[in-house]
């Protein structure tokens, strides 16, 4: 039986590509490439419970892969430039054709597999840049496009007679229409709504990774991965400070928090867990003016936020109560100079 590996994001177009080359009688394994920014939608993570029954349903399995820090310098200095925003479209498909490759070696693969659509999108997905990622990933005629193959070259499977030809696609363009109306055919019916791309092409993301490169050219996967979360504010050339927005991003910036951070938080009213985010080796004590303008923003975001002055307490970690500080919630002017946002005019 041929064999083959496929680049699966969860999407609708990923997902069908796989289905397509299934049908065919081919034994599929679907990787999933996961980093810390996302693909096809905006956390990708999110969704690996929910739509791993597809594989079960339609006959394929999955792997997962972490490019983690070898996607991180790819971001830093893409060789084939960028998107509108921080998105190295082109250098993110070949690294990921280069790991489904070596894959292919440990698997026994024929052919690698993409959910790619000519036109779709504006930078990795053109006629003249399929070729040109190909060849830099070296996986020249072995990568098929299924639901876009037959507005391109035959590829060595379908050639060899692995594949039939006249069983893939000719879609185009950005509309879903068309492959909205093949998974109706397949019988798909729970799929992600289509996303804009990943976290590096959104702008408000996009800017706070290019701030923290410039202050932290070498960021750890902590400083990264809090990107996401919460309110950013620049409080020195080393030192920012995360307040949480609600419930969850307030968790969700406790979840990163070592026991060797400051945090703040007003006690027994709705309020923001705010994070002291230090480079390595810098110690913070509750009297720093740094940690009392912290404390200001996050009065400024506690419901009590109106008040002339607020006791904000603040922790070692998220549970030791090392003291506390009477502040007044941060003005607007010094609180906008403050915040992580690109600045009209």
């Amino acid at each position: 039986m041929a064999k083959a590996i496929s680049l699966y994001s969860s999407g609708l177009d990923s997902t069908l590509a796989t289905i397509v080359i299934v049908r065919q009688g081919i034994e599929v394994t679907a990787v999933k490439f996961l980093t810390h920014f996302g693909c096809d939608m905006a956390d990708p993570a999110a969704y690996l419970d929910d739509y791993v029954p597809h594989a079960e349903q339609f006959g394929f399995r999955v792997k997962y892969c972490h490019l983690g820090e070898v996607f991180l310098e790819i971001v830093k200095s893409p060789a084939y430039g960028r998107g509108k925003n921080m998105n190295p479209c082109v250098d993110c498909r070949i690294a990921m054709l280069r790991e489904a490759k070596k894959l292919m070696a440990l698997t026994g693969a024929d052919f690698l597999i993409t959910g790619e659509v000519l036109w779709q999108r504006p930078m990795s997905q053109r006629r003249d840049s399929f070729p040109l990622i190909d060849r830099a990933a070296g996986v020249e005629g072995i990568v098929l496009r299924p639901l876009t193959a037959k507005l391109l070259k035959p590829t060595i499977a379908e050639t060899n007679g692995l594949v039939d030809r006249e069983k893939l696609y000719g879609f185009s363009g950005r509309s879903r229409k068309p492959q909205m109306a093949l998974a109706k055919e397949f019988g798909l019916t729970d799929y992600p709504a289509p996303a804009g791309g990943c976290l590096l092409t959104d702008s408000i993301y996009s800017y706070r990774l290019s701030e923290l490169l410039r202050y932290t050219p070498n960021p750890s996967l902590r400083e990264v991965n809090l990107l996401k979360t919460g309110r950013h504010f620049r409080l020195s050339p080393s030192i920012k400070a995360i307040a949480g927005r609600n419930e969850k991003e307030n968790i969700a910036i406790e979840a990163q928090t070592t026991d060797e951070d400051i945090t703040l938080t007003v006690d027994d009213v709705g309020s923001p867990t705010t994070l002291i985010l230090a480079q390595a080796g810098q110690k913070l004590e509750p009297g720093d003016a740094i940690v009392e303008v912290a404390a200001s923003i996050t009065a400024r975001y506690a419901k009590t936020k109106h008040d002339p002055q607020v006791n904000v307490s603040i922790y070692k970690g998220v549970n030791k109560l090392i003291g506390h500080v009477l502040v007044k919630p941060l003005d607007e002017e010094t609180l906008n100079s403050l915040r992580i946002e690109a600045k009209s005019g």
